[in-house]
């Protein structure tokens, strides 16, 4: 692995990209390189990002494969993936040698299937190819999927001296040391060793005397999600992986930086889903695919308005005796959707961090409460401004009733599906976006008119 260079406040700027192009244009290897050199290999992928496939590739084969391996897991994935069409397998086995084996595993993993089966054979390394050939048979989305078979582990029988040079040998192949597990005969873990109590020890001590017992684990098919959940309970910057929660037998370690990326993806895709976009989707991907994520969600859109179209139709009598109701309607469909989308976006966090506690009950009743004191400043707000506008009292009161009603109303079905749809396995970020609008609009529209028919008796 290349070894991390110091990034200062490194920015992209027009100037560096000209005379990068500039260099490569005019074939000068000598000073492009001794220009690269002096970045992190996550500057110069995102240099390559701005560069077309021609020249990214230019550089790509003129830099080794020490510090080109680093880089195209930096790159982004479109362009990875044109990267590694123009490579051949050979030399993506050559890239893939570098990388630890989860690193490894995800490259292949983006390859066709055919290219596969043909990387893997071409990597000399026998360890590193049935280590990674594992780690492909787990999928991503779970603990397997994300682990590392690089970590450093000793033996309960060893003595000190001779753990600490067998760490040293294992180190070589480990880019950080977070832990040092313990295991037995076995190889089942069973906990971890502190590096201070390692170097204050005896040298004939045996690691059994001095290891500690109390070691987070997680099992090879834990969901990643709770994988990410236990790691920032706790403040763990890795964590072992175990073959079950039986037999705890070790089989590798999953680090912060694979967590981070876990937290990215879950973020991006609630973020879509909270927006009404069903498929992982980003800005340059093709018209046929945006539209496919978009669709489904504007349809249903659609019928939730041509829904609210006809309730209003069905109170046409209301609308030519009180023309003004017409006037409030979207207040009390914005106010309906803003509320249901407040609540559901704070049961929807509570829920991926694991703080919504107590029965769906309480829950509920709290939003009752909540929407009440809420409903009731809005309403007399709504109140106030008739009488500064000279409108009825009745249908002052028409519209703050209304609106109160709307607002507990929202806010219950903002509590209430993203609940339900996370106890049937449903991921609830659905929940925050136009199915709650929708839903929230068609209710507080009904409401609306149910109530002033009540009040201003037509």
């Amino acid at each position: 692995m290349q070894e991390e260079k110091e990034n200062i406040q490194f920015q992209l700027t027009d100037e560096l990209l000209e005379k990068v192009e500039l260099l490569i244009e005019t074939k000068n290897d000598k000073e492009l390189k001794t220009l690269m050199d002096d970045f992190h290999y996550a500057d110069i992928a995102e240099i390559l990002d701005e560069l077309n496939l021609e020249q990214a590739m230019y550089v790509i084969k003129l830099l080794d494969s020490e510090t080109t391996s680093d880089i195209l897991m930096e790159l982004d994935e479109d362009n990875r993936e044109k990267v590694l069409k123009n490579l051949s397998a050979k030399e993506i086995a050559e890239e893939i040698e570098e990388l630890d084996t989860d690193d490894a595993a995800d490259m292949i993993a983006e390859l066709p299937e055919e290219r596969q089966k043909a990387v893997i054979d071409q990597i000399e390394d026998e360890d590193h190819r049935a280590e990674i050939t594992e780690l492909l048979a787990y999928d991503e989305d779970v603990a397997g999927g994300l682990m590392a078979k690089e970590l450093v582990k000793v033996y309960e029988t060893w003595t000190v001296a001779g753990c600490l040079r067998r760490i040293r040998g294992q180190a070589k192949d480990v880019k950080r040391v977070h832990s040092i597990y313990v295991v037995d005969k076995q190889e089942r873990l069973i906990g971890r060793l502190s590096l201070k109590d390692l170097i204050t020890a005896k040298s004939e001590q045996k690691i059994a005397d001095i290891y500690i017992s109390s070691v987070d684990y997680v099992n090879v098919n834990e969901d990643a999600e709770e994988v990410a959940k236990i790691m920032a309970k706790y403040d763990l910057e890795a964590i072992p992986v175990v073959e079950s929660d039986e037999n705890k037998v070790l089989l590798g370690r999953i680090t912060i930086d694979d967590i981070v990326d876990v937290l990215k993806e879950e973020a991006d895709k609630d973020y879509q889903l909270a927006a009404g976009i069903s498929k992982d989707v980003e800005a340059d991907d093709s018209i046929w695919q945006l539209t496919r994520a978009r669709l489904p969600w504007l349809i249903l859109g659609l019928f939730g308005g041509l829904g609210s179209v006809f309730i209003m139709e069905s109170y046409e009598e209301a609308l030519n005796s009180y023309k003004e109701l017409f006037f409030f309607t979207p207040l009390i469909a914005a106010m309906a959707g803003n509320v249901g989308v407040q609540s559901s976006a704070i049961i929807v966090q509570g829920l991926a961090n694991d703080i919504v506690k107590g029965s769906l009950l309480s829950r509920l009743l709290k939003e009752v409460g909540l929407s009440l004191i809420n409903g009731a400043v809005l309403g007399i707000l709504v109140i106030l401004f008739g009488f500064v506008m000279d409108m009825q009292f009745n249908f002052s009161m028409t519209i703050a009733i209304s609106m109160m009603s709307v607002i507990i109303i929202a806010a219950l079905i903002g509590t209430f599906v993203p609940i339900i749809l996370d106890k049937r396995g449903i991921d609830p970020a659905i929940a925050t976006g136009p199915f709650i609008t929708t839903s929230n609009d068609i209710f507080g529209i009904f409401l609306f008119f149910y109530i002033a028919k009540l009040i201003l008796g037509f």
